[in-house]
C-alpha cells in the first residue's frame, strides 16, 4: 500500500491556521499545502512541486512561525531573497538574507539578530551552505529545516540548471540532523528524480500539485508581423504589468522603442546592460511605474510581482519547462491572465543551429542530445491544434479533465481561436509543386511570389511567371501564404538552408506529399476571428467597482513609494477586488477580506477606509 501523506495534528492545525490567519488573512489552507507544513514541523524530508501562484511559500514560511524556530531558505537571486522578505515584514514576520550585496551594517544587523534569535527564516544563496564559517554559524543557530526554493536548479535535466546547486549534495555531511525540504514549481519526472538523489534526500514526502494553471489564457499565434501583433496584444492589457520575452538583447531594446513610439509604457531590461541600468528598470517594474519589460530569460525568477496580466514570447523558449516557468510569472494572484507564444519555424532552426554549436565547441554530445529532446517537445506544442492546457500537463505526467463541449475554455484551441484549414493538402501540393518549379533555389519570399503571380522584375527576369504554378495561389495573401510555408517547414515538407539567405528545399516527406501519398493538416484563425473573452475573466470582475479599484490601486502605490516597497507587498488585486466588491465601512469588516489578516488591518486600516470613502490623500499621513 502507498505510503500515507503526513497529516497535521490536531493542536498543530489549530496553531497553523491562527498563524496564518493573523499573518496573511486567509483561514484556510490550499490543496497540499497542510501536508506540506506537516512534513515540515514533523522533520521528515519532503519534496513539493507546485505551480507558480499556487501557495508553495507559505509551505516553508509558515513551520517555523508555528514552531518558533528559525528555518533557512536557500534561494537563487538576492532579489528574490528582498521580496520574499519585504512581503514577509509587511505581514509582521522576522526574516533576513544574508547575501553579498549587504552592507557591513547590514550584514552585522544581520548576525546581531541571529545572536538575539529574532529570526524565524533565514534567507541564503546555495554557496553560503559550503562556507565554513557560515556553516558555522548556522550550527550555532540550531536550525529546525532547510528549505531549498527553485530545486529544479540542482539538475542538468531541469530547465535552468546551475552549477553552484550542485554543492547543495553536502548538507547531510554538515546537518545531519536537520530535515531538507526541496521546493520548486516546474519539474518532470525525471527531474524530481534527480533533485530527490542530488539532494540524498531520506524517504522524503512527495507532494506533487497539478501542473495546471486555469487562471492563464494560453494563445499561439504566427510571428509575421511581430511588432504589430505585440502591440496589439499589449493594448488589451494597457496600464497593466507585462513581460515580453525577447531571444536576443538587441530584440529587447528593438520591441521595447517600437512599442514606446506607439505610445506604451516599456523598458528593456537584458545581462549586456550595465547594473545601475538593469536594477533601474527591474524596480520601475516591480513599483508599478513601469507597464511592459522586454527582456531576455535573465528577467524573471527574482520578480515576484503578482498582478502581471500578460506574459508575451516573441521568440520559441528552448524547452516546455522555461515557456511553464516564464508564462507562470504571469496571474500569480489567481486572476486570470493572457500568455502568448509567437511561433515561427525559422526559430526552431535557429535553436538548433545554437545547441549543435555549443555541443561541438564544448564536445558534450550528450547534453546537446538533451537539449534536441527539450526544443523537439516545445516545437511539437506550439504545433499541436489540441487544447493548450491539456498538452502541457500531460507533459509532466498528469492529466486534465475538461469539459467534452467547451474544453479548458481558456486557450486559442478551445476557445475556437484557431482551427482547422479545409482543403490543406490541395495547398500543401501546390506550395511543394511552387518549390520544386523553382528549383529549390529560392527563399520562402519568392515562392510567395511566385504563387501569388507577382509580376515584378525578378520574376521576370527568371521567366518564371511562365510556370504553371504561377498565380496558382493568387487568392490568398502574402502574410496568410508565407505563414503556410512556415508551416511546411514546421511538418517537415521543406527545409531551410542555413545562412543569411536560406533556400527552401523538398524533404522526403515534401516529396510523398506533393505526389499525393500523404495528407496534411494547416491551421488557420476561424473567418472573422476576434479575441474572445473567457467566463474566468468575467467571473473574476464580477461585482467589482472597476473606478473604485483604480482609486484603490492609486492608493496602494501612494503607500508603496511611501514606505518603498512594490505596491503588491501591500495589497494584492485580489486584495483590491474583493475591497472593491464589498465596500468594508468598518475596520472588522476588513479581517472578512481575503488577503487582510490583524498585522495589515491594524497598519493600513484607517488608510484604505478613507480611501474607500474618496479621500485617497490619506496615504500621505505619517
Amino acid at each position: 500500500m502507498p505510503e500515507r501523506t503526513p497529516e497535521l495534528l490536531p493542536e498543530d492545525r489549530a496553531r497553523t491556521l491562527d498563524v496564518l490567519q493573523h499573518h496573511w488573512g486567509y483561514d484556510a489552507l490550499r490543496p497540499m499545502q497542510e501536508e506540506a507544513v506537516a512534513a515540515g514541523l514533523m522533520g521528515r524530508d519532503s519534496l513539493l512541486v507546485m505551480p507558480t501562484g499556487g501557495g508553495k511559500s507559505l509551505c516553508y514560511q509558515l513551520p517555523p512561525l508555528v514552531a518558533g524556530r528559525v528555518d533557512i531558505v536557500v534561494s537563487p537571486l538576492i532579489a528574490l531573497m528582498e521580496d520574499q522578505i519585504a512581503s514577509l515584514r509587511s505581514v509582521g514576520v522576522e526574516a533576513a538574507a544574508m547575501h553579498s550585496g549587504l552592507s557591513n551594517q547590514a550584514h552585522h544587523e544581520v548576525l546581531d539578530g541571529i545572536r538575539d534569535g529574532r529570526w524565524s527564516l533565514l534567507f541564503c544563496a546555495p554557496e553560503r551552505l559550503v562556507d565554513p564559517r557560515w556553516i558555522e554559524v548556522m550550527r550555532a543557530m540550531h536550525i529546525g529545516a532547510i528549505a531549498i526554493d527553485e530545486a529544479h536548479c540542482i539538475s542538468d535535466w531541469g530547465h535552468d540548471f546551475r552549477p553552484e546547486y550542485r554543492q547543495l549534495s553536502g548538507l547531510r555531511k554538515h546537518f545531519p540532523g536537520v530535515s531538507v525540504h526541496a521546493f520548486t514549481a516546474t519539474a518532470t519526472p525525471k527531474v524530481r528524480d534527480d533533485i530527490i538523489r542530488q539532494l540524498g534526500l531520506s524517504d522524503p514526502v512527495q507532494l506533487i500539485g497539478h501542473f495546471d494553471r486555469p487562471n492563464l489564457v494560453y494563445r499561439i499565434l504566427p510571428k509575421d508581423g511581430a511588432t504589430d501583433r505585440i502591440s496589439s496584444i499589449l493594448e488589451r492589457h494597457r496600464g497593466e504589468g507585462a513581460i515580453v520575452y525577447c531571444r536576443s538583447r538587441a530584440e529587447t531594446e528593438r520591441y521595447a522603442e517600437s512599442l514606446r513610439k506607439r505610445g506604451l509604457d516599456a523598458g528593456s531590461y537584458h545581462a549586456g546592460m550595465v547594473p545601475h541600468a538593469r536594477e533601474k528598470v527591474q524596480r520601475a517594474f516591480k513599483d508599478e511605474r513601469l507597464d511592459v519589460v522586454c527582456a531576455t530569460v535573465a528577467f524573471g525568477m527574482g520578480i515576484d510581482r503578482s498582478n502581471v496580466r500578460c506574459v508575451i514570447h516573441a521568440s520559441l523558449p528552448a524547452s516546455i519547462e522555461q515557456y511553464q516557468q516564464e508564462t507562470g510569472r504571469a496571474g500569480r494572484d489567481g486572476l486570470e491572465a493572457e500568455c502568448v507564444l509567437l511561433y515561427s519555424a525559422g526559430d526552431v532552426v535557429r535553436w538548433k543551429e545554437f545547441i549543435d554549436r555549443e555541443a561541438q565547441e564544448s564536445g558534450d554530445e550528450v547534453n546537446g542530445q538533451r537539449r534536441h529532446h527539450h526544443l523537439m517537445a516545445m516545437q511539437g506544442y506550439a504545433r499541436t491544434i489540441r487544447c493548450r492546457h491539456q498538452t502541457l500537463v500531460e507533459h509532466f505526467g498528469q492529466e486534465l479533465e475538461a469539459d467534452a463541449v467547451t474544453g479548458c475554455g481558456a486557450c486559442d484551441v478551445c476557445l475556437g481561436e484557431v482551427v482547422a484549414m479545409p482543403g490543406s493538402t490541395l495547398v500543401a501540393r501546390k506550395i511543394l509543386s511552387a518549390v520544386a518549379r523553382v528549383e529549390q533555389s529560392f527563399g520562402i519570399g519568392y515562392v510567395v511570389k511566385v504563387l501569388r503571380g507577382v509580376m515584378d522584375e525578378s520574376v521576370q527576369r527568371r521567366g518564371h511567371q511562365d510556370l504553371s504554378v504561377f498565380g496558382l495561389l493568387a487568392d490568398h495573401s502574402a502574410k496568410g501564404l508565407t505563414n503556410l510555408m512556415h508551416q511546411c517547414v514546421d511538418l517537415g515538407l521543406l527545409e531551410r538552408t542555413q545562412g543569411d539567405r536560406p533556400v527552401v528545399r523538398l524533404t522526403e516527406a515534401g516529396v510523398a506529399t506533393m505526389k499525393g501519398r500523404s495528407e496534411v493538416q494547416f491551421t488557420r484563425p476561424p473567418e472573422g476571428s476576434t479575441t474572445r473573452r473567457t467566463k474566468a475573466d468575467t467571473a473574476d470582475w464580477e461585482g467589482v467597482d472597476r473606478a473604485l479599484f483604480e482609486r484603490l490601486r492609486d492608493w496602494r502605490k501612494a503607500v508603496a513609494a511611501r514606505e518603498g516597497v512594490p505596491p503588491y507587498v501591500v495589497f494584492g488585486d485580489r486584495t483590491l477586488r474583493a475591497l472593491a466588491r464589498a465596500k468594508p465601512t468598518e475596520l472588522g469588516a476588513l479581517l472578512e477580506v481575503p488577503g487582510i489578516g490583524a498585522a495589515k488591518s491594524q497598519k493600513y486600516g484607517e488608510s484604505v477606509l478613507e480611501a474607500l470613502n474618496g479621500d485617497s490623500a490619506s496615504v500621505a499621513k505619517d
